[in-house]
């Protein structure tokens, strides 16, 4: 017998061993009814913010990410997302400053449960999208690196609006580049993410495609990518905020394939818009969906953080209870 085969008998047999010690000593209805194991048991879905909520690129005060994930640990939240544009090229090229936010996180009792990240994928130009998948596959082994199981990424857009501003004006609706249509768009973006997915499944994170503005302006958008490419490695990342008009009906479409819930809040008013979400009703809509995943809040209003942050957090608490 070789080497290997002696190795697997062996890890084989470990593995059963720690199995039945794992569950020597539990009563039996407990085996059976794994929620019912402690009656401090979680009431509602984890709760996280998104290091977004406090930067907004416009704070450098809280652009440093450590910084943000002290806030977080203060104000009781369960997790942290990281808005990728945080982290600065030089902490991107030390290991050292990349492991220090994970220790960071624990320090602090929290998970580090996602990152949001762009790309764009919108282009007529092979060049460009093979640079782009390029990007993203960059960041998954970030986010292996940081022990982060899901990642959010973007179609990308056309790019003829002037700026963000005048996007935000015309409701996140742009025109295609001259000659092209939004038929053109959606294969470019399809392949580019299928060249991802490999990578994805490799390093164990869950790819989350926003509704965001692009190709992913709609929730028939969203679909039409993530059904064409059909892996449980591609999903939903369901931003709460992005929907302007109608917005219930399309976080309901969504709702089943989400993988990351982001919150908005705007307190004080937002920057370009205000919604006023009945955050009751989108809880149901989870609930009725069965996800039981992360809710990671997205602060856009105008009030001071320090107020309107934690009473984001009460909201949220008290809108998703936990699924039965």
């Amino acid at each position: 017998m070789n080497d290997s085969k002696i190795h697997r008998r062996h890890f084989g047999g470990l593995l059963t061993s720690l199995a039945g010690a794992t569950l020597a000593g539990y009563p039996s209805e407990i085996l059976a009814n794994p929620t019912d194991a402690a009656d401090g048991a979680r009431t509602t879905l984890p709760i996280g913010i998104s290091t977004y909520s406090l930067w907004r690129f416009k704070n450098d005060e809280f652009k440093d990410v450590g910084k943000c994930i002290d806030i977080a640990g203060e104000y009781g939240f369960d997790g942290v997302e990281i808005l990728l544009y945080q982290i600065s090229q030089t902490e991107l090229l030390s290991r050292a400053a990349l492991q220090d936010i994970k220790r960071k996180a624990l320090h602090a009792g929290l998970a580090l449960y996602g990152m949001s990240t762009h790309q764009g994928f919108v282009s007529p130009d092979p060049q460009i999208r093979r640079n782009n998948i390029e990007l993203t596959i960059g960041q998954i082994e970030l986010c292996y690196a940081l022990g982060i199981p899901t990642m959010r990424v973007n179609t990308g857009r056309w790019g003829t609006s002037k700026n963000f501003d005048e996007l935000m004006a015309n409701r996140g609706i742009e025109p295609p580049l001259s000659g092209y249509t939004e038929e053109d768009g959606f294969p470019w973006v399809i392949d580019a993410l299928e060249r991802c997915l490999p990578t994805a499944e490799k390093c164990g994170v869950v790819l989350g495609l926003e509704n965001h503005w692009g190709l992913g302006l709609t929730p028939e958008g969203v679909l039409r990518i993530v059904d064409a490419i059909n892996s449980p490695w591609l999903q939903v990342t369901l931003d709460t905020g992005n929907f302007l008009e109608s917005p219930y009906e399309k976080l309901e479409k969504l709702a089943p394939k989400t993988v990351l819930l982001q919150a908005k809040t705007y307190y004080g008013g937002g920057e370009w818009y205000t919604l006023d979400l009945d955050y009751e009703r989108i809880g149901q809509i989870m609930r009725k969906a069965k996800y039981r995943g992360w809710i990671s809040l997205e602060f856009e209003g105008k009030e001071d953080y320090r107020i309107a942050i934690p009473k984001s957090l009460e909201l949220l608490r008290k809108s998703f209870t936990r699924a039965t």
